[in-house]
């Protein structure tokens, strides 16, 4: 239409109408058919469905629009279940995922199976969960859980295999001793001091002693106990469900795995004791730290107290108080959503120039939970930065400005929204929750107690 002023009425001409030069763009033309439009369809469609085998494992999925998909095994399966075995099982199968199996004669074999179907594979294993996934086009689905089903339960775990581990885990602990970033082992050691020698307590990473140790036949006797089917999920997100059950079935049911079938004899089902303590480490820093600019040579601390367990009520107002906390480094871009209002950047950052960092994390598992905050500075001032922090913990318990929280409280659910637009991320939220809940709680589900 011209641009004098908005058109009302179905009457009047407007300029440039084409073959209609009377109809403004606003009115139905006349003679055409009245249109159908698709229309959004109802909760349902976003529904996670989860149906359970007759073995006990459990299959998980989430319809999402769009040629890939995700899929995956998650067990529940991690560092923190190690107390009556060598130290680093875990870390080992990480790095394992996906070598030769039964069926693949190599990881290669195994990526090229995958490339005919546009796919990646990953393993991440946590504290508690061990997840080995896939993303593919749905096409591929039979033979991508076909592939999740051998690397999960039939891996060969030959000896050139478990020698170039051996080698790659020790490249990465020196690897992790060396980066400037500390955060990785501050997290150990946090868990180190507040479990002392229990569950989540325990090393996420293998001891640098312990990698000779581990060989097949450890494996073995601790797969035997955790690798059941009833700790285990198969979650896909981009799938019909009827389709991943069909595949769940004819792959995941009645598989001998390599270990043999046996009963599980011995699973940890220990809680966590929050013990509470102090981890130190001292570092000679001079052989770092060389060259024209040299990395400044700080003190890390990180400071935490028991928060609670994924599973209880109070889960979601320690996530608004984490964010609520926030912070980061001294050198931050800033721009919107970024967290320059939180109170970690306003009272400690902000006002305590000699600071490098001051960020806030929530930890949290099946039994409990770590809220802590990671700062560092000139290791001139740990006494004063020790002083600062702990007063932020003392704040906590004291009054809180109405913004502030409405402004924690939206950037939580923003962030929740804007991380579950990615499928690989969908995913590991269907397939977590089901492991540990049997059910998933949606994503408005969780907007509306975050608001409350």
């Amino acid at each position: 239409g011209s641009n004098n002023g908005p058109r009302l009425g179905c009457g009047r001409s407007s300029s440039g109408g084409g073959a209609y030069p009377s109809v403004p763009l606003s009115c139905p033309l006349p003679g055409v058919p009245k249109a159908v439009f698709a229309a959004a369809e109802g909760r349902e469609r976003f529904e996670t469905r989860v149906s359970v085998l007759e073995n006990g494992l459990r299959v998980a999925s989430q319809n999402k629009f769009g040629q890939f998909c995700t899929v995956g095994l998650l067990v529940n399966s991690g560092s923190r279940h190690e107390a009556k075995y060598l130290s680093g099982i875990s870390h080992f199968l990480e790095k394992l995922a996906f070598s030769s199996t039964a069926q693949f004669g190599s990881k290669d074999e195994i990526l090229l199976t995958l490339e005919k179907h546009g796919g990646i594979c990953d393993c991440q294993a946590s504290r508690d969960t061990i997840m080995y996934a896939v993303s593919a086009e749905a096409r591929g689905l039979d033979t991508v859980v076909n592939l999740l089903a051998d690397v999960a339960l039939r891996p060969r775990l030959s000896d050139e295999e478990i020698e170039m581990t051996r080698a790659a885990i020790r490249f990465e602990l020196e690897d992790l001793n060396m980066r400037p970033d500390p955060e990785p082992l501050l997290t150990e050691m946090i868990h180190a001091a507040a479990y002392r020698d229990n569950t989540v307590g325990l090393n996420r990473f293998c001891p640098v002693e312990n990698t000779d140790k581990i060989g097949r036949d450890v494996l073995h006797s601790y797969l035997r106990n955790y690798y059941t089917p009833d700790r285990m999920v198969l979650a896909g997100v981009g799938i019909e469900h009827e389709q991943l059950v069909e595949c769940a079935r004819k792959h995941l049911l009645g598989v001998e795995p390599v270990w043999g079938s046996g009963q599980a004899r011995d699973v940890d089902r220990s809680v966590a004791q929050y013990t509470g303590g102090i981890v130190k480490v001292e570092k000679d820093m001079s052989d770092v730290s060389l060259g024209p600019t040299p990395i400044p040579e700080l003190t890390h601390i990180m400071i935490g107290l028991e928060s609670c367990s994924f599973l209880e009520e109070d889960f979601i107002p320690f996530a608004v108080l984490n964010m609520m906390m926030g912070g980061g480094g001294s050198f931050s871009a800033g721009g919107p959503g970024k967290g320059m209002f939180t109170r970690l950047y306003l009272n400690v950052l902000n006002r305590h120039h000699w600071m490098y960092n001051a960020t806030s994390y929530h930890h949290s598992y099946e039994d409990t939970g770590l809220l802590c905050i990671h700062a560092s500075a000139d290791p001139k001032q740990v006494r004063e930065m020790v002083e600062i922090i702990t007063r932020e913990f003392i704040l906590m318990a004291g009054d809180v400005g109405e913004v502030e929280l409405e402004r924690a409280k939206t950037q939580l659910k923003s962030m929740l929204m804007m991380n579950l637009e990615s499928r690989p991320v969908i995913f590991e939220d269907v397939g977590r929750q089901v492991l540990a809940t049997n059910t998933r709680k949606l994503p408005h589900e969780l907007c509306a107690l975050i608001s409350e």
